[in-house]
Order: structure tokens, then sequence, then C-alpha cells
């Protein structure tokens, strides 16, 4: 799988020199995981920077804490809910280090819609400018992966856009929008990990959508077809 992905960021660079490389962290957690996880975000804070590597960088030092921890908060919660296990209290999450964040996002893919880092907040036109020049190379990245929860954090409508997503988008009775793609396998569009919005709060409110939309997702959906 990473030789996949290298072959197309290679080709992907003779346009973008200052790409940053993203993808599955560890190919072989990711791959004997259960459920495949895909975190679809913008872009990486690194202002007049880039040509580095997203999935060394979060295999080695787990990330930005701003970000990552939410997300690996997030990964462990989701593989508790998978397990059938019970819901962990906040005390087990509230302080995390880097070795928990390195062991949770091995198993994930980090997926950003603009490969050319940007600043601290994200520009909407840019990224936008950007996702829809580079979509064929994002459709044929997303083909790579084949997650069963696709969780797009604060993208998913370009990312919908992008990857040729039907207008077929569901609601949770608390506002989560979401949909299934094939059984078995959906696409939720969730808040940021860096919203400004308790930890506890992104937590547990990703949590119960989860829990609904396993219960109501259709069997019978039918995988997009990607323009």
């Amino acid at each position: 799988m990473t030789e996949q992905e290298n072959a197309l960021f290679a080709q992907w660079r003779a346009n973008c020199p200052r790409l940053v490389a993203d993808g599955v962290v560890s190919p072989a957690d990711y791959l004997t995981s259960t459920p495949r996880i895909c975190v679809v975000l913008k872009e990486v804070n690194d202002p007049e920077g880039g040509g580095w590597d997203l999935r060394r960088y979060l295999a080695d030092e787990g990330g930005r804490a701003a970000t990552w921890t939410n997300v690996a908060r997030w990964v462990h919660g989701i593989r508790q809910l998978q397990r059938g296990d019970e819901e962990l209290p906040w005390a087990h999450y509230e302080r995390v280090d880097a070795s928990f964040r390195k062991a949770q996002l091995r198993s994930i893919c980090a997926f950003n819609l603009k490969k050319l880092p940007g600043m601290h907040t994200c520009d909407p036109a840019l990224l936008e400018q950007h996702a829809q020049l580079d979509r064929h190379y994002l459709q044929a990245q997303y083909a790579l992966y084949e997650p069963d929860i696709t969780l797009c954090c604060g993208t998913g409508d370009l990312f919908a856009g992008v990857v040729g997503l039907p207008p077929h988008w569901q609601r949770t009775r608390r506002g989560v929008w979401w949909q299934a793609t094939a059984p078995g396998k959906y696409v939720v569009d969730y808040a940021h990990p860096a919203a400004r919005v308790g930890a506890h709060m992104l937590m547990y409110g990703l949590m119960d959508a989860l829990r609904e939309i396993r219960a109501n997702a259709g069997a019978g959906a039918q995988a997009p077809t990607v323009a």
C-alpha cells in the first residue's frame, strides 16, 4: 500500500513540489484493524514549508497535540464501540500523551484534501481550489484504502464533491450528517478535532452518533460512482 501511495505522490509532486505525503500510517495495522478508519482533514499547518511525510510524523511523534490528541481519543473510542466494550469515562481520556497518540494513530489513514501546507487558519477558497484541481489524484488515493468509516473533520461537503458521493446524506437525531457508501461502510461529517468545543463533548458526541449510525445504516446501501 505504501508503494502505491508513493508512486501516486511521485506523479503528484510534478505539479506540487512541496506536497506533504499522507495516508496510511502503518499498513499492517490499518489492514488488520476493525473498523478501518480514514480521517479526512484539510491541510497541514506548515507555512512556507512542506515536502515531508505526515505518515512518518504521526508514527514517530504522534503529530501535533492540538489536532491529533482528539483524533487518537476518537479512534480508541471507536475501537471500544466496535468490540462492544463498555464506554470508558472521560477520566480515561482526559490526560493522554504522545505515546497514546502514536499507539492509536498507527492504525488509521490520515488524508488531507490539500497537500500543499497552509497556515494555522485554513483559507476555504484555497482549500477548495486545490482539492478541485487535484480531484483525480485525490480520488485515486482514496480508492486505495477501502475504509469502513470515513470521518470528515469539517470537510464533508468538499470531500463528497471531490470523490463523487451522491447527495444521499442522512442526519442523526442530534444533527450529525452521514451516508452509507456500501453495506457496513459510511462517511460521517463531523467537527474538526481542534474545534473550540470541549474535548469531552466532541468525544462522546461522536460516539453517540456512531452508535445511531451503526444501528440505522442501510444494509443494502450502494457504493457511489466516482466521477
